[in-house]
């Protein structure tokens, strides 16, 4: 037989329907809004943090990066923001004997603590969105800038890439019936780069014919510049400009620093657009009878999304030398434009090992030093400069 306070209680339930749907609700988001606070927020907490000091630097910048298509950008994504939803709450017009004003303020309080943890990873996510769009001005590409180093600037046509600058023409039928290749040093005159050292000019110069030669072996054989060949590359650096370290060294620390933010998914960490350096290089291949069978001049700056900081003041003209051999050897083994089609080539397996810093297929290649390897991949992913992990041709321009 029931007694009668439980009785009372009962009959309570029954007078105040709402009474047992309120205590369930309140204790459920009681454990909730602990659990996040306790467990989850501290990790938010670090990424709206990163994100909105990132987002403040980057507006600082956006003026001096020339950001009108960020800012427009920037104000589309305020207005596509998570606002806050709106508040219900179902037990509402069950009041009983609690004031109507004081109620509902508290079903608000237990709405607002249910939405706070996806109201939190949503504004993250903001943030770090805006961050991404505030930094596009750094993509801009580099001039062209030519040299007199060519031995004729006749029938160069643009073809330009997504983020790299052409003028070029090939002879593909004289191209395609050659069978070997020599490559003269790259020149590197002081009024091109004159803020870089002579030390870091050569590093460049060589991180050059390095990327041609390993990148030439897949279909040519490669001699020494002393032996004669079908062809003949002569490569030229007309513009360099240098890396602002200042720059660099606080993107490769905001890039670690994200490592140790636990978010659950990667944060994205590009570049401050400032300093970003910039490489222009003209090269041709000439016959045996110095008759210019393929040309090229290309420009291509750093990307704050995709290039590697360096702490050097050569570190964004090194990375590039390696692009610009890429593209001009290209355009040689196939005899057309390397910006042309959508294919996606992958390397073989001479050019994996000559980059993982194994012996190259040719041993004329060997003049210009080993690649640098696993070492230089985690140097750059570390910011080290190229002086460091490159040795140089032979090893002459390590410090």
């Amino acid at each position: 037989m029931r007694s009668v306070v439980s009785s009372s209680q009962s009959e309570s339930h029954k007078m105040f329907p709402s009474y047992q749907q309120r205590r369930g609700k309140y204790h459920a988001s009681r454990l909730i809004h602990l659990g996040w606070r306790h467990r989850s927020f501290s990790a938010y907490e670090q990424l709206t943090r990163v994100a909105v000091l990132t987002s403040l630097a980057a507006m600082r910048v956006v003026p001096v990066a020339g950001g009108s298509v960020a800012t427009a950008m920037v104000q589309v994504l305020f207005a596509l923001r998570p606002l806050r939803p709106p508040l219900k709450c179902g037990a509402c017009s069950q009041i009983g004997p609690i004031p109507l004003l004081r109620y509902r303020l508290w079903c608000a309080g237990i709405e607002a603590g249910w939405r706070q943890p996806a109201r939190g990873r949503h504004y993250s996510i903001f943030l770090a969105m805006l961050t991404i769009v505030a930094l596009l001005p750094g993509c801009a590409t580099a001039p062209l800038v030519q040299g007199a180093s060519l031995s004729s600037y006749d029938g160069l046509k643009p073809s330009d890439g997504k983020i790299t600058r052409s003028r070029l023409h090939v002879s593909k039928e004289q191209v395609a019936a050659a069978k070997t290749i020599n490559i003269a040093s790259t020149a590197f005159p002081s009024a091109a780069a004159p803020t870089l050292s002579n030390e870091q000019r050569a590093l460049v110069a060589n991180a050059v014919n390095r990327a041609l030669c390993i990148s030439l072996s897949d279909r040519f054989k490669v001699v020494e510049p002393s032996v004669p060949a079908d062809l003949t590359v002569h490569a030229a650096i007309t513009r360099a400009t240098e890396t602002n370290e200042v720059a660099a060294g606080i993107s490769v620390v905001a890039s670690i620093g994200t490592k140790f933010v636990d978010a659950g998914v990667p944060i994205p960490t590009p570049r401050i657009p400032i300093g970003l350096g910039e490489l222009s290089i003209e090269a041709e291949a000439l016959d045996r009878a110095n008759r210019q069978q393929a040309a090229m001049v290309w420009g291509r700056g750093a990307q704050a999304f995709f290039s590697s900081a360096r702490v050097s003041k050569a570190g964004d003209a090194y990375e590039l030398a390696g692009a610009f051999g890429d593209d001009f050897a290209t355009l040689l083994n196939k005899g057309v434009s390397p910006f042309d089609g959508t294919g996606i080539d992958l390397p073989t397996w001479q050019k994996v090992n000559s980059n993982l810093g194994l012996a190259p297929k040719y041993a004329a290649c060997d003049a210009y030093g080993r690649s640098p390897g696993v070492a230089g991949l985690v140097g750059g992913k570390l910011g080290f400069p190229p002086e460091w992990t490159d040795d140089g041709p032979n090893g002459t321009t390590r410090p």
